[in-house]
């Protein structure tokens, strides 16, 4: 399941986090902190879980540039 697929990036854009301190915000502006803190602590199992863990990969890699064109048509 590690084929390059265009819809988690949307995924990313649209969805928002389901519970805690950020309830309700939408996963591509959650915090480096609060994605670092998942990545010490585990993440969340299923989809939630690999959508945190690969926007933890692009936040700390400097790649939120992809995330950009996508937020501006949502």
């Amino acid at each position: 399941m590690n084929q390059p697929n265009g819809q988690i990036l949307k995924d990313l854009v649209v969805h928002k986090m389901p519970f805690g301190k950020y309830k309700g915000r939408t996963l591509c502006d959650l915090p480096v902190y609060y994605l670092e803190w998942f990545a010490s602590e585990g993440f969340p199992k299923g989809k939630l879980g690999m959508q945190l863990q690969t926007l933890y990969e692009i936040k700390i890699n400097g790649l939120e540039f992809l995330l950009e064109p996508l937020k501006a048509n949502r």
